[in-house]
C-alpha cells in the first residue's frame, strides 16, 4: 500500500485543486481508519473548525497496536486537545505576528493549531512521528483553510530533525507546542531542537495543560537563557471542559554553560 507523499507543501490556487486533494488524502485515510467529524470551537477567537479522527473503534486498535510496539508511541494525537484548542485561539488573536512568519509546528495532533496558522498567512512546517496523524492534519487544513503544510515525519526524542534544506538555513521565526510534554526525557530534546532552529529574536509558544513536566521544562530554559512570560486560559473545551491551559511565550536571550544549566533539570 503506497504511503501519501507528505514531503512537499501543498498550496492551493483553486477550489477544484483542493477538492481533488482533499479526495486523495480521503481514500488513503478510509483504507486506515474509520473517520468521525467534531465540530471544534475556539472560545475566544470564535472561529469553528470541522475536524475529522479515528472513530472510537479506530483509536482502540490504534491503542493496542502501539502497544506491541517497541517503542510504544501512543497515538494521543487522535482526540482534539484542550491545549491546541487554547494555541489555535491565540494564534488567531495574535494573527498579525504570524501572518508572513516561518513556522515550525511540533507534533501535528489532528491540524487544529496547524489550520488557524495557514488562516492567519503563516507558512508552516508541521513535524510529528505519525504518519497518520500527518496525513490528517494535511486533510484538515485543506478542509478547513484550503491549504496545507509542508510535513516531515521524524521522532524528535531521538532522530536528529531534518530541518535544514537550504531554504530553511536561517531557522525558523515562530515555533509552536501543544502538550508535548508528557515525561522528563522529553524535557532535554525539545530544548535541544528548539535552540538549534531559532532565529535571533524568534519565540517558542508552548501550550500545557498545568503538567509538572512542563514546569520542569521552563525552570532548565530559563537557566539556559530562555525568558518569556504565561497566561491561563480556559474554555470551553470541545469534550465540555473548562480546565485551565498555560500558554507560554518564550525567547531565547543569552547561551549559558550547559554544566551549570544542567542542574535546573533532570534528565530522565
Amino acid at each position: 500500500m503506497s504511503e501519501p507523499s507528505l514531503a512537499v507543501s501543498e498550496r492551493s490556487d483553486g477550489g477544484a485543486d483542493v477538492a481533488r486533494r482533499i479526495a486523495r488524502i480521503e481514500a488513503w485515510l478510509s483504507r486506515q481508519i474509520t473517520l468521525e467529524f467534531e465540530p471544534c470551537a475556539l472560545p475566544r477567537s470564535g472561529r469553528t473548525y470541522r475536524i475529522a479522527k479515528p472513530d472510537q473503534a479506530s483509536r482502540d486498535r490504534l491503542f493496542e497496536e502501539a502497544r506491541q510496539d517497541s517503542e510504544k508511541q501512543m497515538p494521543h494525537w487522535a482526540k482534539i486537545w484542550a491545549s491546541g484548542v487554547a494555541l489555535a485561539d491565540v494564534v488567531c488573536e495574535r494573527a498579525e505576528e504570524v501572518a508572513g512568519q516561518q513556522v515550525l509546528e511540533l507534533g501535528a495532533g489532528l491540524g487544529t493549531t496547524a489550520t488557524a496558522v495557514l488562516e492567519s498567512g503563516g507558512s508552516l512546517v508541521t513535524a510529528d512521528y505519525s504518519l497518520l496523524s500527518l496525513t490528517l492534519c494535511r486533510y484538515n487544513t485543506l478542509r478547513n483553510a484550503a491549504r496545507a503544510p509542508e510535513c516531515l515525519r521524524f521522532n524528535w526524542r531521538s532522530e536528529p530533525p531534518p530541518l535544514r534544506p537550504a531554504r530553511r538555513e536561517a531557522g525558523f521565526s515562530l515555533i509552536l507546542a501543544a502538550d508535548v510534554l508528557y515525561e522528563g526525557r522529553d524535557i532535554f530534546p525539545l530544548l535541544d531542537l528548539v535552540q538549534g532552529l531559532f532565529t535571533p529574536g524568534a519565540q517558542l509558544w508552548l501550550a500545557e495543560p498545568v503538567r509538572k513536566t512542563a514546569q520542569r521544562f521552563l525552570d532548565t530554559a530559563a537557566a539556559h537563557g530562555w525568558q518569556g512570560t504565561s497566561r491561563t486560559v480556559h474554555g470551553p473545551w470541545p469534550d465540555g471542559t473548562s480546565d485551565p491551559v498555560n500558554i507560554h511565550f518564550l525567547s531565547w536571550t543569552q547561551r549559558l554553560d550547559r554544566l551549570p544549566a544542567d542542574l535546573a533539570g533532570l534528565r530522565t
